[in-house]
């Protein structure tokens, strides 16, 4: 009986990582705002180098024996393997650079409706990718799901194609990265986000030479900035990957959905946004796609 509630409890706690992490992804348009008056590039670069220090130095001090046995695993490699995983780590760094950036942009000069609604259809597409990239196959009830998304989409863009545009750019560069992340298997996830983000800030540091933008000054950008870069990127990464770890992928699938309903909420009720009621139609259509999609997971956690 001890070991039931035992269990019990700590099956608890890693449900509520897998929540904790949406949840802390769902405000992040707060301190993005709060350095609209920066360029999206420098938002950006900033913070992929805050976070790559951050990083790596926390992995080197807390982490070197997952990051010695991941080193392991590269050399143990075949060629080929070793091929996969360099091209793979290489296509969802630039995958997750363009996710960034048009993420921050989006908030900073369109809309934060228009992040959230990506972020919405995000596991649509991946799934759909999946079915396309990794052949997996789908249920009668997921095409329709994948369907009324559809709908819901085009319902957005024919209110603001430039909005559509914009949610559809966010959702498949992160869908792309997550089927990137899916195909590469065998090293440990917060050690390939470090390598993800040293690649990059091969890409950023040019760019900074180039421009020669001078280093911005100010407490509330760089406030901003660690804040982005720890809070709302390694932290609920970090409670993702403890989470996985015993909640099933299906169930913390379901729950990233709380990332997009409080960017939603947030856009309406704390930024003011306007809401044409041909978006509310959008919404209303994706929620029942998304019902449709998850029904068999929403059971099974209804029956727990």
């Amino acid at each position: 009986m001890a070991e039931k509630i035992e269990n019990t409890e700590s099956r608890r706690t890693y449900f509520l990582a897998a929540f904790l992490a949406p949840l802390i992804w769902g405000f992040m348009s707060i301190p993005v705002r709060w350095v609209r008056d920066w360029s999206a590039d420098d938002i950006l670069n900033y913070r992929i180098l805050s976070g790559l220090l951050m990083l790596w130095g926390y992995i080197l001090v807390f982490r070197r024996k997952a990051l010695k046995q991941d080193l392991h695993h590269f050399r143990e490699l075949e060629a080929r393997g070793k091929r996969n995983a360099v091209g793979l780590t290489l296509f969802a760094s630039i995958c997750i650079f363009g996710n960034w950036y048009t993420y921050i942009y989006a908030i900073n000069n369109i809309s934060v409706q228009s992040a959230a609604f990506g972020y919405m259809i995000c596991p649509l597409i991946t799934t759909f990718a999946a079915f396309i990239i990794l052949k997996e196959q789908l249920s009668v009830i997921k095409w329709i799901a994948l369907a009324l998304a559809l709908v819901s989409v085009g319902l957005l863009a024919s209110g603001s194609l430039i909005d559509g545009l914009w949610s559809l750019g966010i959702a498949s560069l992160y869908a792309f990265y997550l089927i990137s992340q899916r195909v590469l298997q065998g090293f440990d996830k917060l050690n390939v986000l470090a390598v993800q983000l040293a690649i990059c800030s091969l890409f950023i540091i040019p760019i900074l030479f180039i421009q020669g933008h001078p280093l911005p000054h100010g407490t509330t950008f760089w406030t901003s900035i660690i804040l982005i870069a720890v809070v709302f990127t390694i932290i609920p990464l970090f409670l993702s990957m403890y989470a996985l770890s015993k909640i099933s992928s299906s169930t913390t699938g379901v729950l990233l959905y709380v990332n997009p309903i409080i960017a939603f909420l947030l856009a309406i009720f704390f930024f003011k946004e306007e809401v044409d009621p041909h978006k509310y139609m959008a919404y209303g259509i994706l929620i029942v796609a998304i019902m449709l999609f998850n029904s068999t997971t929403l059971r099974s956690m209804i029956r727990r």
